[in-house]
């Protein structure tokens, strides 16, 4: 018994031996460990992303409203098209319109707003004809910025269209404008100079008539009326003097050497208005035009026969 007794206590030491050297060696492969607190992140529950903000704080993909530059409008654009009303253009200058409109530059400019005659732009849209009694003169209409957008649906384009109210007719503020009746003036005329005929009347090449004399003749007035134009600004005319008679007859008297008469002066028929002479033109002689409603005519059917 003794004797079994020795024989289990050496082989006892060494499982214990072969045992603790199994464990040491698995030491090494530690357990996972989890820290408390901790919240594991798996991929069947994903973290919302925020999506990323524009500029002005809309979210990215909105239509971002896009500021543009005023659109801008010639003066007086709210008339274009309606009767009594004249739009500029190249190559125009208010002294031309209004010779051939049969006014004054300067009412023109007065019903126009136009501030300074001698600049006109293309498009610009002038009146020609007096506002009737009581009609107030409209100041232009200033045409107001436009904001678009930058990304707009075709649908919801459609549906902002058909809300959006129609902006109000300039129309309704200013009352149609005719021009005034046209009827055979009573006007007696006379020769505004003795010289001879040297060119007759041509609609397309000569719009008056030409007549001959020396430098210095006298230019009368062809009838009673109002100075309306002094100066050299019209091409081709060079020293012009322009009289109003009425409303529907002008005069022009083209390439004097000396003007002596000035704007908004009445004169009478006879009176010496300028003295005849070659400026722009390549003799002494006197243009003189007869204009009604602004239309060249034959002056030859309204002077007396010599």
């Amino acid at each position: 018994m003794l004797m079994n007794r020795v024989l289990v206590m050496p082989g006892l030491a060494l499982l214990m031996a072969v045992t603790l050297a199994a464990c040491s060696s698995r030491s090494l492969n530690r357990a996972p460990v989890e820290e408390r607190g901790s919240r594991p992140v798996t991929a069947s529950a994903p973290i919302p992303a925020t999506p990323p903000m524009a500029p002005s704080g809309n979210p990215a993909g909105a239509p971002v409203p896009v500021e543009l530059p005023p659109v801008h409008q010639p003066q007086g654009w709210e008339n274009a098209g309606k009767p009594g009303y004249y739009t500029v253009k190249s190559g125009d200058t208010l002294l031309r319109i209004a010779l051939e409109n049969g006014q004054s530059m300067r009412d023109i400019a007065r019903w126009s707003q136009v501030e300074n005659p001698n600049r006109i732009e293309v498009g610009q849209v002038l009146r020609v004809v007096p506002p009737s009694a009581g009609e107030p003169v409209v100041k232009p209409v200033t045409r107001p910025s436009v904001t678009a957008s930058a990304a707009v649906a075709p649908a919801s384009a459609g549906a902002a269209a058909s809300a959006a109210p129609a902006p109000a007719s300039a129309a309704s503020a200013v009352p149609a404008v005719t021009r005034p009746l046209v009827t055979d003036s009573d006007i007696q005329w006379i020769w505004p100079t003795s010289g001879a005929v040297l060119a007759g009347f041509d609609e397309v090449k000569n719009k008056g008539v030409d007549l001959g004399g020396s430098a210095g003749d006298p230019v009368l007035a062809a009838a009673d009326g109002r100075v309306v134009y002094v100066g050299a600004g019209l091409r081709g005319y060079g020293n012009l003097i322009i009289l109003k008679h009425d409303n529907v007859f002008l005069t022009a008297y083209a390439h004097n050497q000396t003007l002596l008469v000035k704007e908004d002066q009445s004169v009478i028929k006879g009176q010496k208005i300028a003295e005849m002479g070659n400026s722009d033109a390549d003799r002494v002689k006197l243009h003189f035009e007869v204009r009604r409603q602004g239309k060249p005519v034959d002056p030859l059917k309204y002077l007396p026969p010599r």
